[in-house]
């Protein structure tokens, strides 16, 4: 997706940059119009614009962004000063990137302006709303350390969470990828060298052989069509998927799916109530908190039904009687929110839901692999073996040898 450079004025007329990921520069308008700020400009990143895009080496990293958090928490608990908390981390910092914002952010604090403020200049990158609104609550409330702690621990439970989920998938993509390049290349390299052959022979060959040769002459003969094919169906996905009914539309079905809409559903409530939680945690009010998590789910059909959560909640309703009427969240959730919301403790109950629910995805994806793996491995082996067979039938019909 693209990146776009912007500069615009708040409420109070102070002037703010930073880049954001947007499919063109209007939708960069109309979110900054959500946030209440005031577009000054907004152009395609590039020419070394901004404060550190334009500078050499990696991009800064969830874990680099987890590692700067825990230190500064750990920096003002020991009573150290902003600024010189900043300081200390500008000169530790390796990531040249990373570096250059930290500096940034340390003139601006020596300058008045608040952390909070400081770090939304930034936003979405690094400091992504949830990371801001945390940040200024904290600095509101004077628990600013405490808070930071707990958003250190949120990063580090979420990237945890991921590369959870991503460990587990790397083994059988990798086994479908090998898989399906040996397969191509006995189709497109070794079969057509047999066909060469058993047309120069000019004898009938069984059926499954002359399956295996047409199924080889179409791969190697309309490679171009098939690659046409994929090209066009992604390209025309895409273009659904950008926009608002085609990515609901995806999004409602993928909850339909069996087993795999079970996962994604409970990622998501999982996502929705750790960040709602910490958010609740670290003071942020009920509906702004819903605002910053409606961004942070990633699933559009979840994410309007949050967007529906803020009228419950103003009308008195509650979380939990909004969240049953959506008919997306699962029982648990709802029976835990509505007992946090009786007993007072409805932060605590959310980041609980979130720990059982991640907890269950966890289980489900490895009970999820552990039935892919073998079938692929049996998928594979069966296409691998139709092709030895069909082959070693056209060689013993050639040679007249009874089976």
């Amino acid at each position: 997706m693209p990146v776009f450079v912007y500069k615009a004025a708040d409420q109070r007329g102070k002037t703010v940059a930073g880049v954001m990921e947007a499919p063109d520069s209007r939708a960069v308008v109309e979110r900054l119009h959500r946030e209440e700020y005031y577009p000054i400009e907004v152009t395609p990143q590039g020419a070394g614009r901004g404060l550190w895009l334009g500078l050499p080496g990696r991009g800064i990293s969830n874990r680099d962004l987890v590692a700067f958090t825990q230190q500064l928490a750990t920096l003002v608990e020991a009573g150290l000063p902003l600024d010189r908390a900043l300081s200390v981390l500008e000169e530790l910092t390796t990531n040249p990137r990373l570096k250059a914002v930290v500096g940034d952010v340390l003139k601006s604090v020596r300058g008045g302006t608040s952390l909070a403020d400081a770090l939304a200049r930034h936003h979405p990158r690094p400091f992504s709303r949830l990371y801001v609104n945390m940040v200024r609550a904290g600095e509101k409330g004077g628990v600013l350390e405490a808070t930071l702690r707990r958003l250190a621990e949120f990063l580090e439970s979420m990237q945890e969470f991921r590369q959870a989920i991503v460990s587990a998938l790397i083994y059988p993509v990798l086994l479908t990828a090998v898989g399906g390049a040996a397969v191509v290349f006995l189709l497109t390299f070794v079969i057509p060298r047999f066909a060469v052959i058993f047309a120069e022979l000019g004898q009938a060959v069984p059926l499954p052989t002359q399956i295996l040769l047409g199924v080889s002459a179409a791969l190697v003969n309309y490679w171009w069509l098939l690659v046409g094919a994929l090209v066009a169906a992604v390209v025309g996905s895409r273009i659904a998927l950008s926009t608002q009914e085609g990515r609901l539309a995806w999004d409602r079905a993928a909850l339909r799916l069996p087993l795999v809409g079970e996962i994604v559903l409970k990622a998501e409530v999982a996502r929705f109530c750790r960040t709602l939680g910490t958010l609740l945690r670290s003071g942020v009010a009920v509906l702004a908190a819903l605002g910053v998590v409606k961004e942070m789910v990633s699933n559009s059909a979840l994410a309007r039904a949050v967007e529906r959560l803020g009228d419950g909640v103003k009308r008195g309703a509650g979380l939990s009687v909004p969240m049953g009427e959506s008919g997306v969240f699962p029982p648990l959730a709802l029976h835990m929110v509505r007992v946090g919301e009786e007993t007072g403790r409805l932060e605590e109950m959310l980041l609980k839901v979130s720990d059982t629910f991640e907890t269950d995805v966890r289980t489900t994806v490895k009970r999820f692999i552990g039935l892919l793996e073998p079938i692929i491995i049996l998928t594979m082996g069966v296409l691998v073996a139709f092709i030895v067979v069909a082959m070693a039938l056209a060689i013993f019909s050639i040679n007249e040898i009874p089976l």
